[in-house]
């Protein structure tokens, strides 16, 4: 069982176009690293309070922001519309992408000198990928969780529950093997359905896809963590996307863990002792390797 000892800070910070973007941190009394959740289409940062406390009780301080169009962020853009959630607002997708390097470098301004690991789920992941293509060098690893190599063919949209929906009446049992998952996501008021097309629109759901880049910053270390039942990308998205960063990339320290029957968030799956003790270990691993 988790201890929750870390108290969670909330803080804003005011990006270039004026949205004021809420982020979250729980802080390790002196942390042997820094782990930035980017979170995942559809939910807020919220939903990683049990994977922060077991972060910082393994020693290391959490951040995590709302994105845009999320949680208390997409709130504060929309004057409290609940029905405007998922709406990015002046400048997009790529706006998006640059409030979580604004965070990463308040983050570093604050702890100078502390490994930074990027952590991103879903489209969350895909932000990570994004961000790792120009940055590489910014971090000390990457973890992708739930994550999807960047084609139409191999990273799916639309009902991402339909092989799913005769498990039960919640429409987002594709989440967890763990109904108390999917129970407590349809009655989140901030929670709602990754229809990234519908939310975000074409031109921003295009700049989605893409390939890891053939020469990045640096050789970074890489996890990526995924359930064989995920709806998203699943086993064969995973093993083509940690393949292009060995073959394109060129990165010497890429590991794939696939989880037998996991859904979509693996860290809210029945198994999550064990992906949450996987993370933490490799994490032990390279930062002090890195260190």
């Amino acid at each position: 069982m988790i201890q929750f000892t870390a108290a969670r800070q909330d803080n804003t910070f005011v990006d270039v176009h004026g949205v004021t973007v809420h982020y979250y941190q729980w802080k390790s009394g002196k942390p042997r690293g820094i782990v930035q959740i980017v979170h995942g289409l559809g939910e807020h940062a919220g939903r990683y309070e049990r994977l922060a406390q077991a972060l910082v009780n393994s020693g290391y301080t959490v951040y995590a922001d709302d994105h845009r169009g999320h949680g208390r962020t997409g709130l504060s853009q929309h004057n409290g519309d609940y029905t405007m959630l998922g709406r990015l607002g002046s400048g997009g997708m790529r706006a998006t992408v640059e409030d979580v390097r604004q965070l990463s470098g308040i983050i570093r301004a604050e702890n100078p000198g502390v490994p930074h690991v990027l952590f991103g789920h879903s489209w969350g992941s895909v932000i990570a990928q994004m961000i790792i293509d120009r940055h590489a060098d910014d971090y000390a690893a990457v973890v992708l969780s739930g994550t999807a190599y960047r084609t139409f063919r191999h990273m799916k949209g639309g009902d991402l529950n339909r092989a799913h929906r005769h498990l039960g009446d919640t429409g987002f049992e594709w989440l967890s093997r763990d109904d108390s998952v999917s129970a407590a996501f349809l009655a989140d008021e901030l929670a709602f359905p990754a229809d990234a097309i519908k939310l975000f629109g074409l031109p921003d759901t295009l700049r989605l896809l893409g390939r890891p880049k053939r020469r990045l910053g640096r050789d970074i270390p890489l996890l990526i963590q995924v359930g064989s039942d995920d709806s998203f990308g699943g086993t064969r998205s995973a093993e083509l996307l940690a393949q292009a960063y060995v073959t394109r990339s060129r990165l010497t320290d890429v590991e794939l863990i696939v989880y037998t029957d996991a859904r979509h968030e693996i860290y809210n799956e029945l198994n999550l002792t064990e992906v949450t003790a996987d993370l933490v270990k490799w994490l032990g691993t390279r930062l002090s390797r890195d260190s």
